[in-house]
């Protein structure tokens, strides 16, 4: 895999030719990207599931869980699975860092904690993810599917979007950080 193509810790901004599809309109954080494929979230595409409606079906007392605060569609791919997405200041076992500050989680313990007032400053709980084969997610790039973000060294503004951004915001964020403005990109090809 060469440099350019190593994608982890940037978003995928999917670009108007995805429109109609699942991906369109989406922004995705690539939590893994390696030789054999990648990894991320959608961090933009709010479910119907909030997160005490989670937690009941897990047998997990709510406790102090916001009652506004909603689950994401990750992606397409094992949406009966669950990730925590969530600044590093909170450290499970199950945890795998991710760079920029932040962490990655599938274990039931991070929500106990969050449930109990002990979990992370900031998280987003995704339902699914998205994934790709070796090689797939080069070629979609390449293809002009998607446009990349690269996060910001400290990680700031990646938490930012991420975490405090609104919803229907944040792809136009990712994109006004590379100084475009996203509803002015068409799906149409320009010819000289």
């Amino acid at each position: 895999m060469t440099a350019e193509f190593y994608l982890k810790n940037q978003f995928l901004l999917a670009m108007p030719g995805l429109a109609g599809s699942y991906f369109g309109d989406t922004l995705t954080l690539i939590c893994e990207h390696n030789d054999e494929g990648a990894m991320g979230l959608i961090v933009n595409r709010p479910s119907s599931v909030t997160l005490i409606e989670l937690m009941a079906q897990l047998s997990i007392d709510k406790g102090d869980t916001p009652a506004d605060r909603v689950v994401v569609e990750g992606g397409p791919v094992g949406g009966d699975r669950g990730f925590i997405l969530h600044t590093e200041d909170a450290r499970f076992d199950g945890s795998l860092a991710l760079g920029n500050g932040l962490m990655l989680s599938s274990a039931r313990e991070v929500l106990e904690a969050i449930a109990r007032s002990e979990g992370p400053e900031e998280y987003l709980v995704a339902l699914g993810y998205a994934g790709w084969d070796a090689g797939q997610l080069e070629g979609e790039v390449a293809e002009n599917a998607w446009l990349t973000c690269p996060a910001d060294a400290a990680g700031e503004l990646t938490r930012e979007i991420v975490f405090r951004v609104p919803f229907e915001d944040r792809i136009r964020r990712a994109a006004a950080s590379l100084g475009i403005d996203f509803s002015l990109i068409s799906s149409q090809a320009g010819h000289a």
